[in-house]
């Protein structure tokens, strides 16, 4: 969800009022692809890299993750939304991962669509988490090499299908270490439109360009 900033600074204002636009936009991409029939949404919302932002800014999220989760979880329940949060949870303070694991708990029985909100994550962490569990699951045990089934199985993502579309805002030309083993073979959709201005309108063009697209996952047509 890029170009926050960059928003709020051409309206000379602080980066943090382009982060709460930013939270509006995914509270109108969310409806838009509940109503288009999209499974499953995820949004890079905090990267591991994201903690060398100036302490103001890295406050102001963990205090606006916490705000919409006590704002959204009755509206996301009417709605039929499963929220589930992503990353390593643990490095975040006690209270906002009981709240995290509250939402997730009141939402996991939804079924319409599925919100991933990815946090404190980075793809390459995720790797790395999953080898380490693949490890530590087999020290008492003597088995064979690990398979690309044995790292899916350990993912953050596991119980749920890779992404068929991957939209990068703001123009930006890099997958930035999202979802690094998940998007193999995902059609990359790339706007000039900031993220806070990304609403309805922007998503269906992504979804009319993505459909306009011939997928061979490697294989000759």
């Amino acid at each position: 969800m890029d170009g926050n900033g960059r928003w709020a600074k051409q309206r000379h204002q602080p980066r943090i009022f382009g982060h709460k636009e930013g939270a509006e936009s995914v509270r109108h991409v969310l409806k838009a692809c509940a109503e288009l029939g999209v499974k499953y949404l995820t949004v890079y919302a905090f990267s591991t890299e994201n903690w060398g932002r100036p302490r103001a800014e890295v406050d102001f999220l963990m205090g606006l993750f916490s705000q919409l989760i006590d704002r959204e979880v009755t509206e996301l329940m009417k709605s039929g939304v499963k929220l589930q949060f992503l990353g390593r949870l643990h490095q975040f303070s006690p209270d906002l991962q009981d709240k995290i694991r509250t939402a997730m708990d009141k939402t996991k029985g939804n079924k319409r669509i599925t919100l991933s909100v990815m946090v404190n994550y980075g793809g390459r962490a995720e790797i790395v988490d999953a080898l380490n569990e693949i490890v530590e699951s087999r020290k008492l045990k003597l088995e064979g090499r690990i398979e690309e089934k044995d790292v899916q199985a350990h993912l953050y993502t596991k119980d749920m299908p890779d992404p068929d579309l991957l939209i990068r805002t703001a123009n930006e030309m890099r997958v930035s270490n999202f979802l690094l083993w998940q998007i193999a073979y995902a059609e990359i959709y790339v706007t000039e439109t900031f993220w806070p201005d990304f609403r309805r309108e922007q998503l269906i063009a992504a979804i009319e360009a993505y459909q306009k697209r011939e997928r061979r996952f490697g294989k000759l047509s």
